[in-house]
């Protein structure tokens, strides 16, 4: 081989070290490249439950049926291998293939949940430096736009007649009117009424705390009286564990989502403009709160739905001045509910 010799043939040179390049698999370029080899990276299949593993259980609980349909598809193919275009070919199978519930709207839910997964996986990837961010290729498909919602908030006859069915129906219409009742006073969602715990309830102060959408946590003011029927529930149904689930049935089992479902399809088959329009628990927390912003405000509104304060592109700065306290917040359902509470001040309202 040609030796590099000082102050001889320039062009030579250049000759002698293309080859010498050439030799080794190498580029120019690659002489200045200093970072650290990045691992092969994983397979879907060894991936997906690190990352099962590493989120809360509303995530896990929101996109685990989505994950599957990734690793049904491409269970040994690396995170890697992956095109835009695949995710929105897998997306859109997902879109004509779901089971369609009785609120479906064309499969968009089921397309954007399924980007946030693998939008959520691919996260993870790059933040354990599996990936290189730039070539995620998640981040490079568009959810579908997310339509107008169409549940309203409920007039009081008809809140009536689902209170009615719900207590006077069904195997358990003790437990029945207690969740529709929970719902429709504190707003909360169904997660929040399934983590309740025995732990949670403030009786002195009727507080109960609910744990939530994005690992938010807040106390939220009840009734007197719904906080003496929780408190009844925790002793007849034996959820003597301070830590353990709350909601539970006569044997003493911890309800799931599938008492939801079932009390929405029998409240459905009682009252068919319920079924007709996919009246579920979330028209609750549409009720309430459309009433506490009508009566109360915007912020009040804000605070009774536990919603975060902190800005954002949707969020005006004035909310983080304008929290509301949990005063006002027992104040608003004080007058809801028709029953004095601990917390309530007096208001001009």
């Amino acid at each position: 081989m040609t030796a590099l010799v000082p102050g001889g043939d320039r062009a030579a040179d250049l000759d002698a070290a293309r080859l010498l390049l050439s030799r080794l698999g190498l580029t120019p370029a690659d002489l200045f490249d200093t970072t650290p080899a990045r691992a092969p990276a994983p397979t879907f299949a060894a991936y997906v439950p690190v990352v099962s593993a590493a989120v809360n259980t509303g995530t896990r609980g929101t996109y685990e049926p989505y994950w599957n349909y990734a690793l049904e598809a491409w269970a040994d193919r690396p995170l890697d291998t992956i095109t835009a275009s695949e995710i929105r070919t897998l997306g859109e199978h997902i879109r004509t293939h779901i089971i369609h519930r009785r609120n479906a709207r064309g499969g968009n839910g089921a397309v954007e949940n399924f980007i946030g997964a693998l939008r959520c996986l691919y996260r993870h990837a790059a933040d354990d430096d599996l990936i290189d961010p730039a070539a995620n290729p998640a981040a490079k498909v568009a959810k579908p736009r997310r339509q107008d919602s169409l549940r309203y908030a409920l007039p009081p006859d008809r809140l009536a007649e689902i209170n009615h069915t719900a207590a006077t129906t069904g195997n358990d219409p003790e437990l029945d009117a207690l969740l529709i009742r929970l719902h429709t006073e504190t707003a909360c969602r169904r997660q929040g009424a399934l983590d309740l715990r025995p732990q949670d309830l403030d009786r002195e102060q009727c507080l109960v705390l609910l744990r939530e959408k994005g690992g938010t946590t807040r106390w939220q003011p009840v009734s007197p009286s719904l906080m003496g029927h929780l408190l009844h529930h925790a002793t007849s149904r034996h959820a003597v564990e301070p830590h353990r689930q709350l909601l539970r049935y006569h044997s003493g089992q911890p309800i799931t989502t599938r008492r939801y479902d079932h009390l929405w399809h029998r409240i459905g088959t009682h009252l068919p403009w319920a079924r007709t329009q996919g009246v579920s628990t979330h028209w609750l927390r549409h009720t309430t709160l459309t009433w506490v912003e009508r009566h109360y405000g915007p912020a009040i509104a804000r605070g009774y739905a536990g919603h975060l304060t902190h800005t954002s592109n949707n969020t005006p700065t004035i909310a983080l001045y304008t929290k509301a306290t949990l005063q006002e917040i027992a104040a608003a359902l004080a007058t809801l509910t028709g029953e004095p509470h601990p917390l309530a001040r007096r208001s001009s309202r």
